[in-house]
Order: structure tokens, then C-alpha cells, then sequence
């Protein structure tokens, strides 16, 4: 993650903001909106999340509150983006704040809430705001604390965020770990705690440089069994899951955007539905396509160059 970060910034200026590559991010935004949700047991495919969100359209004759979750969740992602990246007056200094916390998790949940509350919910408990319930015991074991101290452990919370920006011996994908399961763990609101903690994990995954952080739905058994590795004190698994899901899109989505033609980029940013990852390495090896192989081992080639490879594979085979 970390060597991929740095090539994006060292190479291709950092990460575009969404005002500057609005496509970009826009195919980050309809891939986040979706998984995240789906991981929560949203039933809509990612094509109808699409006519959702781009034409407004409900397509697909799905629950209302399905609906409902994705464009909430989908406007609470906008809005983290660009605070991630141009902030305003919302930041105070710190990392994130409780106002923004507690802000994300209203753009969140509010569409859905409105035809779907929590059947326990209090008016004080409405979105936006902290529980004011006990919850119980998680499968994995797990005990979220008693409400009275939620206020309390979320103001140390987002003063234990302010850590991350300092360098440490330990990974920042496994720190980015331990505040996302501390987060998870505090449970501070009665709903919507695991579509709160992935975009607040999003917001300071933008504020520290970096892209989101997608889960995606066939990763949710591996997601779940993190957080319970987690649970009993190791967030090395979770770390790695968050580690590939920032490379991934580093791959997918932004170096393909922003590298130049000739520029030399990894061979996972090239990869295609025609040409994989894998067959693209197989073709550096044997010297079809033209690449270069850095101090690091990973092969690097140019878009100029994989079309090429492209457009003479098939006659070089038959030869």
C-alpha cells in the first residue's frame, strides 16, 4: 500500500481531488455506495445502484429501504470526499471531529430512518446521535460498553485518530486497523455502525492521502473474521484487508486516470477484462511486452505499450 501511495504521489501528483477528476471518484463513489451497503445485506446490484444514483431512477422493484440505504449512504460518501480533501470549516485541528462524525452518520442514515427507524429508538437516538441503549453481546463474543460512556470513549477516540499522522514502527494499514475496530467496538449509535465506521475509515484514509477503503460484499465472511481476530487483540488481518482494498483502487481507478500515455506504471494498472494482471506479467517475462523491471521486482509498462502488445499478441501466438 504504501509503495503504491507513493508512486501515485511521486509521479502522478497525489490523489486528484474530486472536483479535478470527477470520474474518478465517480466510479469509486458507485463501487463504495454498493459494497458497503451489500456487506449490510443491501439487495440492489451494482447496475441499479448506478441508475440510482446517477438518474435517480429505482430500478429493479426492490424494497424501498434498499433505496433508501444507497442513496444515504451514497450523499454521506459525496460529502466525505470532498471533506477529506478540502475541509473547510469543518475540521478543528483534529484528524476527524465528533461534529463530522456524528454529521456522516445523519447524511447516512436519515433517508433510510424515515421510513424504517430502529423500533427501539428513542427521539434523542435519531440519526446523528450517540445510543442511548445497551447492545448485546456480538457472535463473535464481543460486548460494546455501556451508553453512558460512549461520549466519553468517542472524544478519545478521535483524539487516538490524531496518532496516525505520525510515523510509527507499525504499519499504518494495521493502525488504520485498530481505530476502525476501536470504532466498531464503541458501537456508538443504535444503527448504522458499520456503514458509519467505513466511511469514517474512508474520511481519514482521504485526509491522510490516501483513496478509500472498499470492502467489497465477497469479501464480507474475511472482513467479519478480521474484526473477531481483532476482538481478541491481533488487527493484522483486518490491516491487510484494508491495505489491499487501498491498492486495489490505486490500480483500478486512479493510476489508469491519471498516468500519461508513456508514462511506466504497474502492471496491475493496466489490466483489463482482455489482458489480466497475470497475462501481462507473463508477457513481460518472456519479453512481449515492453516493460521494465524495477529495484523493487514488480514489472512496470506504459498504456502506449500494452496497446501495442495489444494489437500483435494474437500474430506472434500464431507464428
Amino acid at each position: 500500500m504504501e509503495e503504491a501511495v507513493r508512486e501515485l504521489r511521486d509521479q502522478m501528483g497525489g490523489l486528484p481531488s474530486p472536483r479535478d477528476a470527477a470520474d474518478i471518484w465517480s466510479d469509486i463513489w458507485h463501487q463504495e455506495a454498493h459494497h458497503s451497503t451489500a456487506i449490510e445485506g443491501n439487495i440492489l446490484v451494482l447496475s441499479e445502484v448506478e441508475k440510482l444514483l446517477d438518474e435517480g431512477r429505482a430500478v429493479g422493484a426492490k424494497a424501498l429501504r434498499d433505496y433508501l440505504e444507497v442513496q444515504g449512504y451514497a450523499e454521506a460518501a459525496r460529502w466525505v470526499y470532498g471533506q477529506a480533501l478540502e475541509p473547510g470549516d469543518w475540521q478543528d485541528g483534529s484528524l476527524v471531529s465528533l461534529q463530522e462524525l456524528r454529521h456522516i452518520h445523519h447524511l447516512a442514515m436519515t433517508p433510510v430512518w424515515t421510513v424504517a427507524p430502529h423500533p427501539h429508538a428513542l427521539d434523542s437516538e435519531t440519526p446523528g446521535n450517540f445510543r442511548r441503549h445497551e447492545i448485546a453481546r456480538f457472535p463473535g463474543g464481543m460486548k460494546p460498553p455501556p451508553w453512558p460512556e460512549v461520549d466519553s470513549l468517542m472524544r478519545s477516540w478521535v483524539d487516538a485518530t490524531d496518532e496516525l499522522r505520525k510515523n510509527g514502527e507499525t504499519p499504518l494499514a494495521e493502525r488504520l486497523a485498530v481505530v476502525h475496530h476501536r470504532f466498531e467496538v464503541v458501537h456508538p449509535f443504535l444503527d448504522g455502525n458499520g456503514r458509519a465506521g467505513r466511511l469514517v475509515l474512508s474520511l481519514l484514509l482521504g485526509r491522510l492521502g490516501y483513496p478509500p477503503a472498499i470492502i467489497y460484499k465477497r469479501d464480507r465472511a474475511a472482513y467479519l473474521r478480521a474484526m473477531q481476530r481483532a476482538d481478541r487483540g491481533d488487527p493484522g488481518p483486518l490491516g491487510e484487508l484494508i491495505a489491499r482494498s487501498v491498492t486495489t483502487n490505486i490500480y483500478r481507478f486512479l493510476m489508469p486516470a491519471v498516468a500519461e500515455p508513456a508514462q511506466l506504471v504497474p502492471l496491475p494498472a493496466l489490466a483489463s477484462p482482455d489482458l489480466s494482471e497475470a497475462a501481462l506479467r507473463v508477457a513481460a517475462n518472456r519479453g512481449r511486452l515492453r516493460a521494465v523491471k524495477g529495484d523493487d521486482g514488480a514489472w512496470r509498462s506504459s498504456r502506449s505499450w500494452v496497446d501495442e502488445y495489444a494489437q500483435t499478441r494474437w500474430r506472434r501466438n500464431r507464428a
